[in-house]
C-alpha cells in the first residue's frame, strides 16, 4: 500500500512544482523585469529619484569641468573627490545604525532635504561668480556626510515599499534608474556647461529634489521592516561589523568591491583630462564620455532586472570585476575619441553588474534588523573606498599621466578577481544556507533550494 504523504510535505512539493514553471509562461518577460514597480510606493520612489538622479549627475560633471576649469590640476581634481566621499566612509556605520533604529522613510526625506539645500549653495556662489575651490570642496565635503547617512536608509528602505518577495527587482530596477540618469544628466551637463555654465547645472539639481521629496512624502509604508530595538548605538555598530566580519560570503563580496572602488573607480575622476588633454573633446567631449559609461551601466543593470533568484551571482561578481579591469586598460590605450567612447560601453556594464550583484547577494543573505548596518558597510567599500582612491589616482596621475594611472588600476581589478574566484568553493554552502535562512529567492521558495548561492 502506498503510504501517505505528510500534508507539509505534499505542499512543498506542489509549490516545487509552481515554482519551476518558467517564468516566461505565465507572464511577459517585460512585466517580469519591472515586477517590482507594481507597488505604488516603489512608483513614487522610481519616479522621483530618477528626476532627482538626473540633476545629481549635472552636477557631478559640472562640477569636475568647473575645477578642472578654474585650476587645471589632477591633483585638485582627485582632492575634491576625496572630499566629497571620504566622509561616507568615516561615518557610514553610524548612518547604518541610525537607519535600523528609526523609520527609514523620516531620514530619506531628511538627507535629500539636505542635499538639495547644499546644492542651492553651490548654484548661488557659481551664478554670483564668487564661487572658490575650496567652497566647493566644503560643500563636497557636507554633501559626503548627508551621503553616509542617505545610502545605507535609501538602500534598506527598498524592502519596506516593496516586500521581501521583490527586493531583488526592486535593487535592479533602482539600479537601472540610476544609470538611466547617468546617460541623461551628464549628456544634459555637456550641453549646459559649454553653453550657459556649471552654475545652471547646480541650480537644476538643487530644483529636482522636490521630486524626489514630493514622492517620499505621498507614499504610505504600511509593512515597515523590523528594526534594531535592544543595545546601545555603539554596540548595535559593533555587531554589524561582527556580522559582516564574520560572515565569509559576505566578507569576500565587499572585499573585493572595495579593492574595485579604491583602485578602478577613480578612473572617473580623472576622465575630465582624458576629454581635455588625451583625446580633445573638451567639455562636450567629457558629457559624451560619461553618456557612453551610463549607456553600459544601464544595460548591465537591465540585465540584472531579467534575472529571477540569486544563481551564478558568485561567478557573475568575479568576471565582471576581472572583465573592468580589462576594459579600463584598453580605455586607458585608446587615443581616438570614438574608440574611447565605445570602449566606456564594457567599462559601464561590468561596473553595474558586478556592484548590482554585490548587493542583491549581501541583501539575500542579510537579516532585516542589521539591513542598515551592513549596508552602511557596502558604502564604505563602494563609496567609502573610491575617496583614497581618487587622491592616490590624482597624485599619480601627476608623475605618470591618466593613460598610465587608469590601466594600472585595471590590473589590479583583474589580480583582485581571479583572487575573490579561487575562494568561491570555500564559501559557496554558507552562501547557500544564508540566503536560505532569508526567504530571499526572489521570492521562490524552491528555487533557493536548488540554487548554488555564489556558484
Amino acid at each position: 500500500m502506498q503510504s501517505a504523504e505528510p500534508e507539509s510535505l505534499r505542499s512543498v512539493l506542489q509549490e516545487e512544482k509552481r515554482e519551476f514553471t518558467p517564468p516566461a509562461s505565465r507572464e511577459s518577460k517585460l512585466a517580469l523585469a519591472v515586477r517590482a514597480l507594481r507597488h505604488r510606493n516603489f512608483q513614487l520612489f522610481f519616479a522621483g529619484q530618477l528626476i532627482s538622479l538626473i540633476g545629481t549627475w549635472m552636477q557631478t560633471i559640472a562640477q569636475s569641468w568647473l575645477v578642472y576649469r578654474m585650476t587645471n590640476s589632477a591633483f585638485l581634481l582627485g582632492l575634491v573627490g576625496f572630499a566629497g566621499q571620504i566622509p561616507v566612509f568615516i561615518m557610514a556605520p553610524v548612518g547604518g545604525i541610525v537607519a535600523d533604529r528609526n523609520n527609514r522613510r523620516r531620514v530619506v526625506i531628511g538627507t535629500q532635504t539636505s542635499s538639495m539645500i547644499l546644492a542651492g549653495i553651490l548654484a548661488a556662489l557659481t551664478l554670483s561668480h564668487r564661487v572658490q575651490v575650496w567652497q566647493i570642496m566644503v560643500l563636497a565635503m557636507g554633501l559626503g556626510v548627508v551621503n553616509a547617512f542617505d545610502i545605507p536608509a535609501r538602500q534598506a528602505f527598498l524592502i519596506d515599499m516593496v516586500g521581501r518577495e521583490d527586493l531583488i527587482n526592486a535593487i535592479a530596477l533602482n539600479s537601472s534608474m540610476f544609470n538611466g540618469a547617468r546617460i541623461i544628466g551628464p549628456a544634459i551637463a555637456g550641453i549646459l556647461v559649454a553653453s550657459i555654465g556649471e552654475g545652471w547645472c547646480f541650480f537644476a539639481n538643487a530644483v529636482s529634489y522636490l521630486a524626489v521629496i514630493a514622492g517620499l512624502l505621498l507614499m504610505r509604508i504600511e509593512r515597515p521592516a523590523t528594526l534594531a530595538t535592544s543595545g546601545s548605538p555603539l554596540e548595535n555598530i559593533i555587531e554589524g561589523f561582527a556580522f559582516v566580519r564574520n560572515t565569509a560570503p559576505i566578507r569576500a563580496i565587499l572585499l573585493l568591491l572595495g579593492l574595485v572602488s579604491l583602485v578602478g573607480m577613480p578612473y572617473a575622476v580623472l576622465m575630465p583630462i582624458f576629454a581635455d588633454k588625451v583625446l580633445h573633446g573638451g567639455a562636450r567631449g567629457l558629457g559624451i564620455l560619461m553618456c557612453a559609461t551610463g549607456v553600459g551601466a544601464l544595460l548591465g543593470a537591465a540585465s540584472m532586472a531579467a534575472r529571477v533568484g540569486v544563481r551564478g551571482l558568485g561567478k557573475l561578481i568575479a568576471v565582471c570585476a576581472g572583465g573592468f579591469g580589462l576594459s579600463l586598460i584598453l580605455f586607458a590605450s585608446s587615443r581616438i575619441f570614438w574608440l574611447s567612447t565605445l570602449l566606456l560601453v564594457p567599462v559601464g556594464f561590468f561596473m553595474m553588474v558586478q556592484m548590482a550583484s554585490s548587493n542583491t547577494l549581501i541583501q539575500a543573505m542579510v537579516p532585516d534588523a542589521l539591513r542598515g548596518r551592513v549596508m552602511a558597510v557596502y558604502s564604505m567599500m563602494f563609496m567609502g573606498m573610491a575617496p583614497l582612491g581618487a587622491l592616490s589616482a590624482g597624485a599619480m596621475a601627476h608623475p605618470l599621466g591618466a593613460p598610465w594611472t587608469v590601466a594600472l588600476g585595471g590590473i589590479a581589478c583583474i589580480a583582485g578577481a581571479v583572487l575573490f574566484g579561487t575562494h568561491l568553493p570555500a564559501i559557496r554552502r554558507e552562501a547557500r544556507e544564508l540566503v536560505l535562512a532569508q526567504g530571499m529567492t526572489a521570492g521562490t521558495p524552491a528555487e533557493g533550494m536548488t540554487s548554488r548561492g555564489l556558484s
